[in-house]
This record gives structure tokens, sequence and C-alpha cells, in this order.
């Protein structure tokens, strides 16, 4: 299995650190609101990677952090005049819903920053006992410049970067590129007792912290998206190693951006969407099978025409498999004849040539393409064929469509009274302010494959 690891800037055999076993460290989301669309991607990108390495046996400790202390959390928690603690738990529990409805399997670890305070301090005490970090009037610092390789993974140079700073230095730090551990605490911010006086910590060092805590000093594969490398995963990089005497990552993989009608997503353009507001166009599903429909390495442009193409292609996927399963309950038992097996031999090409892709640095659009390929040949041949051959062939979609999160077990639908009559009840607890009903009845729907459109004439509804 190869994979491109953008600390060398080529494709690798991957090789774990312990064999058999995958430690993966996955970037989480900052949760001061519902996650966007652009934070579905490496979502869903790294679940499916995961999917893999246990579709191959492999026992996969996957580790995802939710960053709860925040300066954006911070602020909207003063807007709304709760506690910080509050905001992040309500958005953590909302990203779970959106990840559910992503068909993202739950992480090994879920840890939470604040959580995780201990062993932060213990890891910057460590930095400045080794010469790596210093105090300044309770703001702690990282000496850049004293570890020898910064810069290996974004391939920047420090005195390049140096003489392109245009803001001004702050007289505490020893060099302009020093950056933030710990810093002191604030009127109306939330804090913790450390040797340095009460204060919070930086961003970049919880997830040194984190990994090393939940799967050790050097971890098989880091990933996030291509937003990360730096300065994020770079300081990861220079404050692990030089706490550790250890590599950090063996393996960093990187998702590249997600455009929006082939521009960049930004509230200033009005092209921001959340999980949540997508879910109301489209489901779920669609939008994992459109995020898996090209390279993860390769810019995704979102638009409705793509992802409506992506939905037909899908739908074609389901519709064949629904197809076999009817053939299967229709035929009589019997054994594969000759014509069957030289078709299963095929279907077994194309399973092949799917895992060929995946190990391909996780070639999600080329196996895609052969999970059609084993879809044509179904189509073909499903009902001159026997009971026992529809049913492998049927194994084979099926599984290969679980390995890329795709859920091919037909909901049942729901009549179209029972749809008004829950589109009246979830108006009625809207009118109620009973929010938390109408967000899950509107779930439900969801699920059941019905689009809800709020217009100034009513709820309107279609089936997906």
């Amino acid at each position: 299995m190869k994979l491109y690891n953008t600390l060398t800037k080529q494709k690798e055999e991957f090789v774990p650190v312990h064999e058999g076993k995958v430690g993966m460290y996955v970037c989480g989301p900052t949760v001061y609101n519902y996650i966007h669309i652009g934070n579905a991607r490496p979502m869903i990108v790294f679940d499916t990677v995961r999917r893999y390495f246990e579709y191959k046996g492999y026992d996969v400790n996957y580790v995802s952090n939710f960053t709860d202390v925040d300066d954006k959390i911070i602020k909207k928690a003063n807007e709304e005049g709760v506690p910080a603690s509050e905001i992040s738990e309500r958005f953590i529990a909302e990203c779970k819903k959106d990840m559910e409805g992503l068909n993202i399997e739950p992480a090994t670890h879920n840890p939470k920053a604040t959580e995780e305070i201990d062993g932060m301090i213990a890891m910057i005490s460590t930095l400045i006992e080794k010469g790596y970090a210093y105090e300044k009037n309770g703001t702690v610092y990282f000496r850049t410049r004293k570890f020898k390789n910064y810069g290996q993974l974004s391939k920047k140079n420090l005195d390049d970067m140096r003489a392109g700073i245009r803001i001004a230095v702050s007289d505490e730090k020893e060099d302009a590129m020093d950056f933030v551990l710990w810093k002191p605490k604030k009127e109306g911010e939330p804090a913790w007792v450390s040797p340095w006086g009460e204060g919070r910590p930086g961003w970049h060092i919880e997830c040194s912290e984190m990994s090393k805590k939940y799967i050790g000093d050097t971890i098989d594969i880091h990933a996030g998206g291509e937003d990360l490398v730096f300065p994020h995963h770079e300081n990861e990089i220079a404050q692990s190693e030089a706490c550790n005497d250890e590599k950090f990552a063996n393996y960093w993989m990187h998702n590249a951006f997600l455009n929006i009608d082939n521009k960049k997503m930004s509230k200033s353009a009005g092209n921001f969407f959340t999980v949540r507001e997508i879910s109301e166009k489209y489901p779920l599903q669609v939008i994992r099978f459109f995020m898996l429909s090209a390279h993860y390495r390769s810019p995704l442009n979102f638009s409705d025409t793509l992802v409506e193409a992506s939905k037909n292609g899908l739908e074609r996927i389901l519709t064949a498999i629904d197809h076999l399963r009817e053939v299967i309950a229709a035929a009589p038992e019997g054994e594969l004849n000759v014509e069957d097996q030289k078709n299963l031999e095929e279907a077994n090409a194309l399973k092949a040539k799917y895992e060929a892709a995946m190990e391909d640095d996780f070639n999600t659009a080329d196996a895609i393409a052969a999970i059609f390929e084993l879809v044509k040949l179904a189509n073909v041949t499903a009902e001159s064929g026997s009971k026992a051959y529809a049913q492998q062939l049927l194994d084979i979609i099926v599984q290969l469509c679980d390995i890329l999160g795709i859920i091919t077990e037909k909901k049942e639908e729901l009549l179209d009274d029972d749809i008004e009559a829950l589109i009246e009840e979830r108006q009625a607890a809207r009118e109620a302010k009973n929010f938390a009903r109408a967000d899950e009845i509107r779930d439900l729907l969801a699920d059941k494959g019905i689009i809800l459109e709020d217009t100034r004439a009513g709820v309107k509804w279609k089936r997906a």
C-alpha cells in the first residue's frame, strides 16, 4: 500500500510502527458553530482511509480531537452571556449529529482540549527544561530557531519567513518566528492554573499532547486539511520532536481545498454553507459520495450540477443493488454454471482493480469507477445467472461500497400521509420554540430521504 507523504513529497510504501496496527491522528474542528461543508471533506476522506485499513485487517486507533477552548468559542460565549463550555458542548453534540449523517465511524478517542490541560502543562514544562521554550510575563514561547529542522513539512525557510513579516514583533519574543505555547488569562476568559500563572494553552500544543497520550511518541499517520500544513502541523512537529526526542509522525496526509462554484468558500462571498444547511437540500450520503468522487489531494469544486451528477451516480449503484436483491429473492436454488464462473472471475478482477486504486494513495475516484463497472456487469448478467452468482456479485458490490461508507440498505419509505403529519408536528414544535424536537423531526425525514424546503407559502417536501 502506497500513500503520498507531504513530508517527503512522494508516494511511499506504508510500513506501520507496530505490525498489524495503525495509529492515526486527524485534526478535528474548533466547536463554536455548526461544521461547514469544508470541514466535511477531511472527515469523510480520512474515515474512508480508516475503513480501508480495517478492511485489510489492521487494528486502527483513530484519534480526532475537539478544540473546545479558543478565541472564537470565547467570543460567542460572551455574546450569548453563557460559559464557553456551554458553547463547545452544544456544538460538539451538533457536530456528532452531522458526522452520523455523513456515516463517519466514531473515533477510537475524541479528546477535548479542556480535559487534557495537565498533559499540555507537563509537555510545556519539559520544553522549558530542555531550553526549547521560555516564559515572559505569563506567556510561554517556543524557540523556533533552536529546532534545527523547522520548516521540513511546509518547505519554508525561517529566514525567508522572518523577512516577510509585516506586523510589529512583540518585545517579549526573542525571535519574530517564536510561537505561543501558553497564554495568560484575560478578563472574561476561562483559565487554568499553571507554573506560569493562570491562563490557557496555545492551539498547537493540544494536538502534540493528545497524539502522544492516545497513540504514542511516534504515530503512523497524521492527517488534516492542507490549510493546516503551516503553521499548525509544522509547529506540532517542532514541539513534539523537541520534547520527545522521537520522530513525530511517519506519514503526513493532507486533503486539498473545497471550492464553491469555483470560488473559495467565505462568508463575505456569500458561499459559506454548513453541513446542516446542505442536508436540507441533499441527503448526506450523496454529499459523502460526491466528496469521494475526486482524489483527496485534488481540489474539489462544489456545485449543484456536480452534486446532482453524484446523486444520479449513487442512485445507479443503489438501484443495481436493489435489483440484485430482487433477482436473488426470485431465483431458484442452483449452483454456479460455466458462464457464472466466467462472470465471477470478471467481478473479482474488478474488485482487485478497486483495491489497486485504494492502495495507490487511496484513489477513491478510480475505486468508484470500478464499482460502476461491477454495476454494469450486474445489470447485464444477473437475471440470466444463478442465485449463487447473484449473491456473490451482490456481496462484492456491497462490501466495496461499505469501505467508502456508502449505505446500501434500502430505508423503509414513509407514506405521504405520515410525512405530512410529521411536517405538521415540526411546525407546531417550531411555533412552541421546541427547536430540539423540530430538528429531530427534520433529521428523521432526511434520514428517510425526505427533503424539506421552507417557503413563504409553507413547507414543501420532496423525495430525494
